[in-house]
This record gives C-alpha cells, sequence and structure tokens, in this order.
C-alpha cells in the first residue's frame, strides 16, 4: 500500500475541520410548525418539550393567552404562537406540543420562562451562523418584528424566531391590558 493511500483518509479529516472552521460558528436549531408556517429557534433557549397537557385558562386574556400550566410547581404561561402570528387559535392534534423556553425578560425579572404551543416538533439542526439570511420584505407570514433570520434548510426556507421580540414582557403585557379594557 503507497504511503499516500494511507494518508488520504486523514488528509480528508483535516481538510473537513478545516472547512467546518471556515464556515464559521454553528449553532444548533429546533425546527418546528406553526400553522402555514416552518419556523426554527435556537436550541439553547429551549428548557424542554411537552406534550400539550392541561393548562388553566386566564379570563380577560388575548387569544393568544392559552393560559397557564404547572411545571413542576412552577405557574408558566402558555402561548399559542399562531394565533399570536395572526392564523388563528392553534386546533391541538397528535402532534401538537408546548415548547418551553427562556427568553429576556424586562427590568423586573431578569428571564422570563413560557410555554409556546405549536403545531410540530420536527428536529434539531446544525447550522452554520454565518448563514442566516436577512428577512425579505415581502412573502413571509410572520411579522418582520418576530423574526432574526431566515434560514435556508435544504432548499426551503425556514424563518428563525426572535423569542425576545415574540415574548416580550412589555409587549406582551400592553397586550393583555388591551384585552382587559377592550
Amino acid at each position: 500500500m503507497s504511503k499516500t493511500n494511507r494518508d488520504a483518509p486523514a488528509d480528508r479529516l483535516r481538510g473537513g475541520i478545516a472547512e467546518q472552521a471556515a464556515a464559521g460558528p454553528m449553532c444548533q436549531l429546533l425546527r418546528l410548525a406553526v400553522g402555514p408556517e416552518t419556523l426554527v429557534v435556537p436550541i439553547e433557549a429551549v428548557r424542554e418539550i411537552l406534550e400539550v397537557g392541561r393548562m388553566t385558562p386566564l379570563p380577560q386574556t388575548p387569544d393568544f393567552v392559552r393560559g397557564v400550566m404547572n411545571l413542576r410547581g412552577a405557574v408558566v404561561p402558555v402561548i399559542d404562537l399562531g394565533a399570536r402570528f395572526g392564523f388563528g387559535p392553534t386546533a391541538i392534534g397528535r402532534r401538537s406540543a408546548i415548547i418551553v423556553v427562556e427568553a429576556k425578560g424586562d427590568e423586573d425579572f431578569d428571564r422570563l420562562i413560557a410555554g409556546m404551543l405549536v403545531d410540530a416538533v420536527f428536529e434539531v439542526l446544525d447550522f452554520d451562523t454565518q448563514r442566516i439570511e436577512a428577512v425579505p420584505s415581502l412573502g413571509v407570514g410572520v411579522a418582520a418584528e418576530f423574526l432574526a433570520g431566515m434560514v435556508n434548510l435544504a432548499g426551503a426556507y425556514a424563518a428563525l424566531l426572535n423569542l425576545d421580540q415574540v415574548l416580550s414582557p412589555v409587549a406582551l403585557s400592553a397586550l393583555i391590558a388591551e384585552a382587559q379594557t377592550g
């Protein structure tokens, strides 16, 4: 066996490592469905993924607040992303899930823990952060203010959610106050 053939796998490995280092920092994204949209969220924001269970409805709240749930003794609000994005209330089916996430809080609380009701959860993907593209001004069903970018997943695009905007305590409080007075 020649020396060239023995070194070929190692050379390919070194080349692959160099190619990955040149590509940029990798992140992991959770792919999910909300209404007609395919969305992704950074996996580091996800605390857990749960089957849809019992939720206690809250009176005088907007449609997108499905209620609260008990998560090991903590009260966690559940936000229906379909309703939040204007797709109408999510019909709970066998693939529906609640994704418990952590987002930036406000001046009273450093962080916000909330459940997001989604139509389906698919997979965790590795993605090069340098390949995140800008949000186009047309053609996306979710308001641009809720998006951090677009991700090309094998020829189809998914919108990268900006959880700090989607779950902004200031914006949610204002919408809840409006529902209580309106």
